[in-house]
């Protein structure tokens, strides 16, 4: 299972290599294939299903909500968005949400934002590694040339320092800076985790020379790390939080969260979204936050606590590092180990993992996984690397 060339016997765009695996049914933490075989869900469809599969809470509200209305577009009240909007504000001490349908969108709204805020200010200070999806703005953001190449000229604005160190923020400032969008964990560089006073020097930074901070949280927020959002871990209060993934449990769903000075140029006309904020998918997300409780949350740390103690006992010549927040989990391999044929192994031992940055194995198992689930994967990463 190298490349997977199944596009080219389909209609699909073959802009994916995909396993020859399909996946056909799922309950809680297990996912079945076509050919019936079980196996343990430590990806959750890259940190989306966090509550597992068919959540009996989430299943009836969705149930219930598609006998009621599927869309009426953002021309009409909607009061699901209204209940969602403030269950996010008042976890996260900001004014204003804006829905639309995914992470990339939800950081084009906050580029587009920043800028309209900023006036004649345009830049954008982002980190290497970072990532912010594939639109052209927010890929513009994202500090990755493997994954910028081969789409030029790019949305011009944006100047790309050193992941986790605010020494170099403070030296790519100039009169045009107008915002700093950064990730309080690097998913997709290989669960890069900052030093603990990271994001505090960067909002004081920010405060210093009144430029916005924007914490890009599709991939750690709504509880992934073990808080509702990975930056409230520092005690900063950002001028913009952008989220998506995990918030409606496999509905597509994303917003950005802003303060008032950021939510008064948001304005009819200013930005929108056909799909953005719909019935169904709101009423995932009301049930998803209303399950991310105090003691959930404090649960999924423990969780991800003990995972990490295990893999670091497994530590072998074979393992450079274990690294991550609650269940946003990163194995980083010896140089002479392919992370990707390790995930493969993985897959035909009956285990979905990910990977991430140069040879990074990414562990994204949902908040509902049990002592057995944990102590399976354990052992079956061991038996692998061993």
């Amino acid at each position: 299972m190298n490349e997977h060339n199944q596009e080219k016997k389909s209609s699909v765009a073959g802009n994916y290599n995909r396993y020859p695996i399909e996946f056909v049914s799922g309950t809680g933490s297990t996912l079945v294939d076509a050919a019936g075989k079980e196996y343990l869900d430590f990806m959750s469809g890259i940190a989306v299903t966090s509550f597992g599969h068919q959540h009996p809470l989430i299943k009836a509200a969705v149930i219930a909500q598609l006998n009621k209305v599927w869309h009426t577009s953002n021309l009409f009240e909607i009061s699901l968005q209204k209940s969602v909007a403030e269950k996010l504000t008042a976890k996260t001490g900001l004014e204003k949400v804006f829905f639309c349908n995914s992470g990339t969108e939800a950081n084009e709204a906050a580029i587009k934002y920043a800028r309209k805020w900023g006036g004649e200010r345009f830049e954008i200070i982002t980190a290497t590694g970072g990532f912010h999806g594939r639109t052209m703005g927010s890929l513009s953001a994202t500090g990755q040339s493997k994954i910028q190449d081969g789409f030029s000229p790019l949305l011009p604005g944006f100047v790309y320092v050193p992941f986790n160190n605010s020494n170099a923020i403070r030296a790519a400032i100039n009169s045009n800076t107008v915002a700093v969008l950064i990730e309080p964990i690097q998913g997709e560089n290989g669960i890069m985790v900052p030093d603990d006073n990271y994001l505090a020097e960067v909002s004081l930074l920010c405060a210093e020379h009144n430029l916005l901070l924007i914490i890009d949280e599709v991939q750690t927020g709504i509880g992934r790390t073990g808080s509702f959002f990975a930056y409230q871990m520092s005690n900063i209060i950002p001028d913009m939080v952008t989220f998506a993934k995990g918030i409606a449990n496999g509905l597509p769903l994303g917003g950005l969260i802003c303060n008032a000075k950021v939510s008064q140029v948001m304005v009819p006309g200013t930005h929108g979204s056909t799909f953005g904020g719909n019935h169904v998918s709101l009423a995932a997300a009301e049930v998803v936050l209303d399950l991310l409780t105090d003691e959930k949350l404090a649960e999924i740390a423990g969780m991800g606590e003990y995972l990490m103690k295990e893999l670091r006992l497994v530590q072998n010549e074979h393992i450079k590092d274990v690294r991550g927040k609650g269940l946003l989990i990163g194995v980083e391999l010896a140089k002479e180990i392919e992370v990707k044929k390790i995930a493969e192994l993985m897959l035909k031992e009956g285990v979905v993992c990910g990977t991430s940055g140069n040879n990074t194995l990414r562990l994204l198992p949902p908040f509902i996984i049990s002592k057995t689930d944990r102590d399976h994967f354990i052992a079956v990463f061991k038996k692998i690397v061993n």
